[in-house]
């Protein structure tokens, strides 16, 4: 069944039955109606800038408001409070803040590049736009800007349309005589749409103008010449490429990157310029937070001196003079909102009132297409007014040409004006305007000056007339105004379009200072490091029943790789480790590992560094250090065990897989030295059988290989058996040589239950 809604018809004929003031529509039906009547009200008459003059529903109403209230630039400064009272009450009956908020924005300078309001109070800072005091107590007015948009506004150049209530009219554009939407931009989020157009140069956008009334024609890489990117109300810089800028203005959509400015000072660095809209407070908090975090070590001290005479003054004091001040910048740039990404979708009512995406050339055309109407509008306007003065003076001159007989018919009767009319053939208006006229008009210098006026009001009329019949003239006036308004409103670009490298995060390693460590883990799953080579890992002190499992030598900057019993590896930085002078911290709370497992290894190196791995099975293979690292928190696998009770053996380190031999030692003696060559390089796997184990000595567990380490034909290989220990060497080495996955050779009496291998 059709969910329906009722609709009571207020303006339905009475029907005492109650059949015909009740409409039933489904559901589905009326809510669509609805929502899309909403979102065309949000899009055209809340979110989205007119092309013609550049602004939206709200904030035409208060710069329209504030001109009613003679607030021009001539005129005091009056309480905001005022102004916004006036906008709701006679033309947004709208939230107050809201109303408020949107005339701050348009009176901050660092919000928009040519600011509409001049306001006096506590307009908000960059550092914190809506730090802004309450309307009841700023004071505001119109700028001299915004006469661009009020000066024809009474010369018949706009439409008029009711207000919400219908007693009031407003304009439904402002007469703009430049090219607003793209001077101050805008930003707004529609229904389903969102605009986001950044603001330009004065000057740089009447070049363009002028080259498009010059050449119609004209390519985006042409206009690209006069405007070569957005112009923001901040100095720093854009550092798009004039290749990227090009593709935005073709499309209308992307993105403009603008990095702060910075110079150095002795040996601090001073930030002093932000990107457009970036908070200083927020930027040195975000550095701060590294700092906290211990990612920036080089970076000793953050102030800001910023002031009335320095606006933007962040001070960065580097720890040493050896710290790489460019290195370090970049890594700024990339981590913080020194550097920041903005969103460009020029997306905007047009002048046939529908919404669309434009490219910079569309832009310009239709605003040219929308300046041209207003101008003929403008004309034609002054051309009515000077015709009726004309037809007015005519009547006039008349009258002064008989003044003995219009005096005579004025006093002879009570009704003279239709006697007027038809004794001297005047119009209604001609007649009205000689019975206006005062005693003291009737001098006969008045006659000189009547025909002064004509004169010059007939020379007025055909010039205009000329501008209405010639294309070419019209196009003539629009290029002078728009230099004379370039002249007196234009400055010079703000945010240099500079060409800069790409930003880059530095390495986490190369943050930290690089210091040699020993990383101790225990029997437990407890780790931390020590700073030093030289310590004893086995002398320190551990958690009762807890013991000494495995340690490793590296620096501070590396990272430490850990093996548990399943063969998965894990990774973390050395320098986040707790200092050996505790007890460490438990890695459980670290990682995620299988219920059960234990860790039983710990290495750090180069990435590049291979280490040999291997099972109590006899496989092994030899494996980058790079290899092992992994990111998350359940580790990977990198020993395949299996299901049939292998276990890990202790990792060694490989320095030359081409000359270097591999030694791998069972449980019941039996030693086997092979080339590491014969070993494969993977990131991950079981490997290659090293030695050979009978099957049914190995799945009873009666034998399994203890041991397996790398050496060189000159390296001494100590073989410890309990208390006791046999060094093997020179030719005896050669003895126990051969091919891989062989049984090996039997170690002489006393030394076959061996514990661990090791090498001199």
């Amino acid at each position: 069944m059709t969910d329906e809604i009722q609709l009571d018809l207020l303006d339905a004929p009475s029907d005492p039955g109650g059949s015909n003031n009740i409409e039933r529509l489904p559901l589905e039906q009326y809510t669509e109606k609805a929502y899309l009547d909403y979102s065309m009200y949000v899009i055209l008459d809340r979110a989205l800038p007119n092309i013609g003059d550049g602004l939206k529903p709200v904030q035409r109403r208060i710069v329209y408001a504030m001109s009613e209230l003679g607030l021009s630039a001539a005129s005091k400064h009056k309480k905001s409070a005022r102004t916004v009272g006036d906008v709701l009450g006679k033309f947004h009956p709208h939230g107050d803040s809201a109303c408020y908020e949107a005339m701050v924005l348009m009176a901050q300078p660092f919000s928009y590049r040519y600011p509409l309001i001049d306001g006096q109070g506590n307009w908000g800072s960059q550092d914190d736009p809506k730090s802004f005091a309450a309307m009841r107590y700023t004071e505001s007015r119109l700028t001299p800007y915004a006469k661009v948009l009020l000066q024809e506004l009474g010369q018949g150049t706009v439409d008029w349309v009711d207000n919400f209530d219908g007693t009031l009219k407003e304009p439904a554009l402002l007469p703009a005589r430049l090219p607003n939407v793209l001077l101050n931009g805008g930003s707004g989020i529609a229904v389903g749409m969102a605009t986001d157009i950044p603001p330009h140069n004065l000057r740089e956008v009447v070049n363009a103008c002028l080259q498009l009334l010059k050449k119609k024609s004209s390519t985006t890489e042409e206009l690209q010449a006069h405007i070569p990117g957005p112009d923001y109300p901040t100095s720093a810089e854009i550092i798009s490429t004039p290749k990227e800028i090009a593709a935005i203005y073709e499309s209308g959509k992307g993105s403009i990157k603008m990095r702060a400015l910075w110079e150095k000072e002795n040996t601090d660095i001073i930030i002093t310029a932000l990107p457009f809209q970036t908070s200083g407070g927020k930027v040195l908090e975000q550095i701060a937070t590294q700092m906290r975090a211990k990612k920036l070590p080089m970076v000793a001290d953050l102030r800001d001196e910023s002031d009335h005479e320095n606006p933007t003054r962040l001070v960065i004091t580097p720890r040493s003079n050896r710290v790489d001040i460019k290195q370090l910048m970049s890594h700024l740039f990339a981590t913080t909102d020194l550097e920041r990404n903005y969103r460009v979708n020029m997306n905007m009512i047009g002048i046939d009132g529908k919404p669309q995406v434009k490219n910079l050339k569309k832009i310009l055309s239709e605003w040219l297409e929308f300046r041209r109407t207003t101008l003929i509008r403008r004309i034609k306007w002054r051309l009515q007014k000077v015709l009726e003065r004309l037809h007015i003076l005519e009547g006039l001159l008349l009258a002064h040409l008989n003044i003995d007989e219009v005096i005579r018919i004025i006093r002879e009767n009570d009704e003279p004006k239709p006697i007027l009319m038809q004794h001297f053939n005047l119009s209604d208006i001609q007649a009205e305007a000689v019975l206006n006229l005062r005693l003291r008009n009737l001098a006969k210098l008045e006659e000189f000056q009547i025909r002064a006026e004509q004169e010059d009001l007939i020379n007025e009329r055909d010039e205009l007339q000329g501008l209405l019949d010639s294309p070419k003239k019209l196009t003539s006036l629009m290029r002078k105004e728009l230099k004379e308004d370039a002249e007196k409103y234009g400055d010079e670009r703000r945010s240099p379009i500079v060409a800069r490298e790409a930003s880059r995060v530095l390495d986490e390693s190369a943050l930290i200072p690089s210091e040699p460590v020993t990383v101790v883990l225990s029997k437990m799953g407890w780790i931390r490091a020590a700073k030093g080579h030289d310590i004893e890992p086995q002398s320190l002190s551990y958690k009762q029943g807890d013991k000494y499992q495995d340690s490793a030598l590296g620096r501070s900057n590396q990272q430490v790789v850990l093996l548990d019993s399943t063969g998965r590896s894990y990774t973390l930085a050395a320098h986040t480790l707790p200092s050996a002078r505790g007890q460490g911290d438990p890695l459980s709370g670290r990682f995620k590992a299988a219920q059960g497992s234990s860790f039983k290894a710990v290495l750090m190196g180069k990435n590049e560094q291979l280490f040999l791995l291997g099972s109590s099975f006899g496989y092994g293979f030899i494996c980058k250090f790079e290899n092992m690292l992994s990111r998350a928190k359940a580790g990977k696998a990198t020993v395949s065990l299996g299901k049939t009770g292998a276990e890990l053996l202790a990792p060694a380190p490989l320095l030359d897989p081409e000359n270097d031999f591999v030694a791998a030692v069972t449980s019941e003696g039996y030693l086997l030295i092979v080339k590491a060559s014969e070993l494969p390089l993977l990131p991950k796997g079981k490997g290659n059988k090293i030695i050979n184990i009978p099957p049914k000595r190995l799945k009873s567990g009666e034998e399994k290989v203890v041991a397996i380490i790398a050496l060189t034909a000159a390296s001494k290989l100590i073989v410890h058996a309990g208390k006791k220990h046999k060094v093997i060497q020179g030719a005896e080495i050669v003895e126990y040589q051969g091919e891989r996955g062989k049984r090996g050779k039997l170690l002489p009496n006393g030394y076959r239950k061996v514990s661990h291998l090791e090498i001199a």
